[in-house]
Parts: structure tokens; sequence; C-alpha cells
């Protein structure tokens, strides 16, 4: 494992034990899997954040006296109607299953399962709304002695019908499990990772756009982070309070200044009222620059753990941790928005 980046803090971190407990966390304990918490090597390469970029995200310094946006680039926020948690069809089917599947695997349900494994859900659409699932991917490392039957019985005997709901499949929905048929090799023997490269898996699943900049890793005063999730927030609520069943926001901001360069809503024409007017309402109801979305969002508490697996989006605030983005608390000031709007204009 190798830490690199930069951090400012008059703390002493004993990052060698962060790292070993979250390895054992995930589930990498046997030597076996030739990967393991107690054996691996930790190598660290932290120092001080540069004091050029310093200065533009602390208060008080630099060319602006409010603290500006730890780098310059756009943020996007995604919400739909399509599930409870404000999330499309396809990647909200494939954070609950993967879950699911983890937790088959933590309390001791099968023993042959291990911690590597990844999921994909194919939706048909049908003028815009899912209609059925058309095929469900899925592959997981397991041991020397499983093959990809055995696999296959815990997906669809165990876990699709814990899940998905039955309506959704058909006699055709397509089932591809450990397609390559073998899967022991795994994690990081396997596969060299790094964080902050699944940004799509982390976000909607490709259904919206996305602006490049990864999450985890980040602290708010990077607006890569902070910025994505106000425009999730501003999002959700939107469509929570029924002015659009589809909405993208987008914010762009410059490195060291407060106020986003560019506040944009994209309701693609399911809007019960104009996109400029849904922006004109975001800017007066929603803090948006880096300390505002801070604040509003409660976001220097340590938070972020358990972002790093089953998305940053269509959690509530209440699961698994504080994902206050998640709110809806500002639908009812939305609805009310316009309603004054609409009064004036009799």
């Amino acid at each position: 494992v190798i830490l690199a980046g930069e951090i400012t803090s008059n703390c002493s971190v004993d990052y060698d034990k962060i790292v070993r407990d979250t390895i054992k966390e995930i589930g990498y304990t046997d030597p076996a899997l030739g990967f393991d918490a107690d054996s691996c090597d930790v190598l660290q390469y932290i120092n001080r954040q540069s004091s050029d970029i310093s200065q533009g995200v602390t208060e008080g310094e630099g060319m602006h006296s409010e603290q500006g946006a730890g780098d310059q680039g756009l943020m996007f926020g995604f919400a739909c109607d399509e599930t409870p948690e404000y999330m499309p069809l396809p990647i909200a089917l494939s954070h609950r299953l993967i879950k699911e599947f983890a937790a088959i695997r933590k309390n001791g349900e099968v023993d042959f399962l291990r911690p590597d494994a990844k999921v994909q859900v194919s939706v048909a659409y049908n003028k815009g709304r899912p209609t059925h699932i058309d095929t469900i991917v899925l592959s997981s490392q397991h041991s020397e002695e499983t093959g990809p039957e055995d696999v296959k019985k815990v997906v669809m005997e165990t876990l699709v019908p814990r899940v998905v709901p039955e309506e959704l499949l058909t006699d055709k929905t397509i089932y591809h499990v450990n397609p390559t048929g073998r899967f022991v090799i795994g994690g990081p023997v396997g596969d060299c990772g790094l964080t902050g490269r699944k940004i799509i898996v982390d976000t909607y699943g490709g259904y919206g756009r996305h602006g490049g900049g990864a999450f985890s890793g980040k602290d708010p005063s990077k607006v890569d982070r902070s910025a994505a999730y106000g425009a999730r927030y501003i999002a959700k609520n939107i469509v929570a309070a029924g002015l659009a069943t589809h909405c993208e926001v987008q914010l762009a901001y410059a490195i060291g200044v407060a106020e986003p360069v560019s506040v944009l809503v994209d309701t693609f024409g399911t809007g019960s009222v104009a996109d400029e007017e849904i922006s004109v309402a975001v800017r007066e109801l929603f803090p948006l620059t880096p300390r505002g979305l801070i604040e509003e969002l409660d976001l220097k508490k340590p938070i972020y753990k358990n972002t790093a697996a089953y998305g940053h989006f269509g959690r509530t605030p209440e699961d698994d941790g504080h994902f206050s983005w998640e709110k809806t608390d500002k639908a009812e000031a939305l609805k009310n928005f316009f309603l004054s709007l609409s009064k004036k204009a009799v």
C-alpha cells in the first residue's frame, strides 16, 4: 500500500495502523490470498500542502479574503425519480446487489467468497422510463476449490431474490456470473488499484455527466468533493420538490475564488418551470461557496470512510454515516419560492 499526498495538520497520525485496520475490515486477512493486512508493506509519502494552493483556500490569505475553491473545474450533481433514493435504477440496483453480496460473505453464509467482487446492471428503458432488467453481470473472487457454478448458485438463489424486485426480471434476463470461468487470483495481487479512479461507480453509473474529478482522498476545501456533493444536494431537492423528474446541476469554479463562475440547471424537458428560473432559485436558496457548502453540509466531520464503497449518492443521511448531502430539507423552500413568484405575478 502506497500513501502519497499532501496533508497540513498538527495531529500525529498512525498511518500504518489505519491502513492495516482498513485492510482487515475489507477482508484481506489470509496470507494465502497473497495480500493480507499483517504482512503487506505500507509506504508513506505524505507532505504538507503547497503554500501556493493553501493561500487560495485559507480564509484571509491570497488575492481574495473569503475561502476560495481548492482548484478550478466543473462538478455535476444528478437526481431522478426512478428510485426511492432519487438515483438512476441501474446504479441503485448495482449498489444494493454488491452491498448484500458483501454481507453474505462477511456474515459467513458461504465460506468460499473472497473480498474482490464487482457488479453491473443493464436496464431496458422505454420513453425514458425503466421497464425491466436486461443483464446482470457479477464477478467474485473465490477459493481454489470453488467453481463458477457455486458462485452462480449464490447469486441466483440467494442474492438476486433478496435484492431485485421480481417485476423487473423477465425470462429473458441475462446473467453473467464469473464469465471468465475462474477468479481465484484477485485483489491487489491480481489487479493494482488507485484511489479515485472509480468516479462513475462513485456517482451515477454513467447516467449523468461527470466533471472528471475524484472525491476520495480529498478534503472538502477541494470543490471536486464538496461541490459535487452540493450539486447532488441541489438536484435531489429539486426533484423532491416536484419541480422535475430528472435534474442535473452543474457548478464551476476558479481556484482561489469563492463564488462559482457558473450555475446551470438542466431538467431535460421534465421541469414544471423553466430551467433558468430554477437556477435563480438555486442561487437564492443554496450556499454555493466552498465555505458555505462545508457549513451547510457539515463536511468537516470525519464522515468519509463510508463513502469509499457502495457509492457517494443514494444513501440516507443515517445510512452508514453522515450523508448530509442526501437530505431533502430544502424541497419545501423551493416549492414556496415558486409559489410566491406565482402570487406576485397574479
